[in-house]
C-alpha cells in the first residue's frame, strides 16, 4: 500500500494526530502556500471535554464529533490519511506508516496523551479509561448492562456489586463523570428500572491526594467538594487504589470497595512514537521541546500539547499543563513561526496566556476559574456551557448539543440509553 500523497514544489508539512493542537495548525495554515498532510487513526475530531456526556447517555457520539474531510473539504493542499504511524526517521525525513512512508520538510507531533496507570498495568483488562468515544462508548455499554445484569441477580452482595461505580481521580473527568452519574442515579435510572432499590447503589470518587480539582484555586476545589456531596457522591481523598480484580478495589489503607464498574481518570500519558533519541523523552512520556516548541535537538520537528514538554517559559518551568487550552495556543504559535520561517522572519517564543479553568459538576452546578474572577453556582454552570459550546466544531453540532441540552433540563431524561454491541465484520475478500 502507498500513501499516494503527490509531490509539489511546496513545503511539505505533515502533522500527526488531530486533536486540538492537530486541527488548530490546519486550520491556521490551510490558506497558505503548504501542502499539508495530516495522519490520524480516526477520520474525525473529537471534543474530548464532553466525553463523559456521551458516557452517561446525554450526548451521541456524532454531536462531538466532526469529520476532517468536512471541515477541509475545499481545500486542495490538505490530504488526510486514516492510518497509525510506527516510527520516524529524522535523518532522512520521513514518517512510516501502515499505509506506506510519507516524507516531509516540516513535521508536526500532536499525538495527544493516553490513560496513565502509573505501574499498575495489570489492571488495565478490567478499567474503564475516558480518552475516546469508543472508550465512553463503552462505558455507557457497561454501566447500562451491569444495570439490566442486576435486574436478575439473586445474590444481594452481588447485586450491589453491579449497581456501584467507582470513579478514580478527582480532576476535571473525575468531577464532572461522577456528578453525571449522579444525576442518573437521582432522575433517570428510578424510572428506567424501577425493581431495582437505587438507594444501595453507591457512587465513589477516589482521589490520591488531599483535594479535588488541584489545577484550580483551593475555593473551587472546596465548592466542587461540596456540590459532589450534595448530589451524593461519595468523595474519598487521600485514597490511592492499588488492586482492582473486576470486583474488588483495595486501596493503600488496607481497605476495600465492591464494584464491578471502575473508571479510570487518575491521570495521563503522552503517545509517544518511534525513531526519536530516548532522551528526549521525559516524565509522564513527554517530549522535549525548546521555547519554541522545536523537538530538542531535531531539525525542522515541532511537537505541541500534550505530548511536548516546553520547560523555557519562566512562568512554567515544569512544563505547561496537559489542558486543551495550552495546546491551542502552541498550534498557533507553531503555525505563526512557519509563516515567520517562510518569509525569513525571526521566530516568536511561546508563552502561556491562562485564561482559566472550569469543571461542571451537575445541574445548575459548576466552578470556575478566571485571571480575574473566581465563582460557582448557577452562572459558573451557564458560563461553563457557553464556553464549551462555543469551542465545538461545526454550527450543526453546536445545535444539536444545545437542544440535547435544553431538551435534558425540562425533562430530567434523555433517551440514548442505548447498549450498542460492536459486531466482529465478515472476513473480506481483496484482489490480489
Amino acid at each position: 500500500m502507498k500513501a499516494n500523497i503527490p509531490e509539489v514544489n511546496i513545503p511539505r508539512i505533515v502533522i500527526i494526530g488531530g486533536g486540538f493542537a492537530g486541527l488548530k495548525i490546519l486550520q491556521r495554515l490551510c490558506k497558505k502556500a503548504y501542502q499539508l498532510v495530516l495522519i490520524d487513526k480516526n477520520n474525525y475530531h473529537q471534543f474530548q471535554p464532553l466525553l463523559y456526556q456521551v458516557a452517561t447517555a446525554g450526548l451521541e457520539p456524532s454531536a462531538i464529533s466532526f469529520p476532517f474531510r468536512k471541515v477541509f473539504q475545499s481545500r486542495k493542499n490538505v490530504f488526510i490519511r486514516i492510518t497509525e504511524v510506527s516510527r520516524v526517521d529524522v535523518a532522512s525525513k520521513r514518517v512510516y506508516t501502515q499505509i506506506g512512508h510519507i516524507n516531509y520538510d516540516y513535521l508536526i507531533v500532536a499525538t495527544g496523551a493516553d490513560t496513565n496507570l502509573f505501574g499498575n498495568d495489570k489492571m488495565r483488562d478490567f478499567i474503564y479509561p475516558m480518552k475516546s468515544i469508543s472508550e465512553a462508548l463503552g462505558l455507557r455499554n457497561r454501566i447500562i448492562s451491569n444495570f439490566e445484569k442486576a435486574l436478575i441477580e439473586e445474590d444481594p452482595e452481588k447485586r450491589d456489586g453491579l449497581l456501584n461505580i467507582v470513579l478514580v481521580g478527582g480532576g476535571p473527568t473525575g468531577v464532572e463523570l461522577s456528578g453525571a452519574i449522579a444525576e442518573m442515579k437521582r432522575f433517570i435510572l428510578p424510572k428506567d428500572y424501577p425493581e431495582l432499590d437505587f438507594n444501595r447503589m453507591n457512587i465513589y470518587l477516589l482521589e490520591a491526594s488531599d483535594g479535588l480539582l488541584k489545577g484550580m484555586s483551593k475555593k473551587s476545589s472546596a465548592k466542587a467538594y461540596k456540590y459532589l456531596l450534595k448530589l451524593g457522591v461519595n468523595v474519598r481523598l487521600n485514597s490511592l487504589v492499588k488492586d482492582y480484580d473486576g470486583n474488588n478495589i483495595i486501596l493503600a489503607d488496607g481497605s476495600s470497595l465492591s464494584a464491578k464498574t471502575l473508571i479510570w481518570a487518575a491521570g495521563i500519558k503522552g503517545n509517544s512514537i518511534e525513531g526519536f533519541d530516548p532522551e528526549k523523552w521525559t516524565r509522564g512520556n513527554r517530549i522535549q521541546v525548546d521555547g519554541y516548541n522545536r523537538v530538542t535537538g531535531v531539525e525542522n520537528v515541532f511537537a505541541v500539547g500534550d505530548i511536548a514538554l516546553l520547560t523555557a517559559d519562566p512562568k512554567y518551568p515544569n512544563g505547561h499543563p496537559q489542558v486543551a487550552q495550552v495546546a491551542i495556543q502552541q498550534a498557533k504559535n507553531v503555525a505563526e513561526n512557519l509563516e515567520n520561517i517562510r518569509k525569513g522572519k525571526p521566530l516568536k517564543e511561546f508563552r502561556y496566556k491562562d485564561l482559566g479553568s472550569m469543571a461542571t459538576v451537575g445541574r445548575n452546578l459548576a466552578v470556575v476559574d478566571f485571571p480575574f474572577a473566581r465563582f460557582g453556582g448557577f452562572f459558573a454552570w451557564m458560563v461553563w456551557m457557553f464556553v464549551h459550546l462555543m469551542s465545538i466544531v461545526g454550527i450543526k453540532n453546536r445545535v444539536l448539543i444545545f437542544i440535547n441540552w435544553l431538551w435534558n433540563y425540562f425533562t430530567f431524561d434523555q433517551s440514548l440509553r442505548l447498549i450498542i454491541k460492536p459486531k466482529t465484520p465478515p472476513s473480506i475478500v481483496t484482489d490480489k
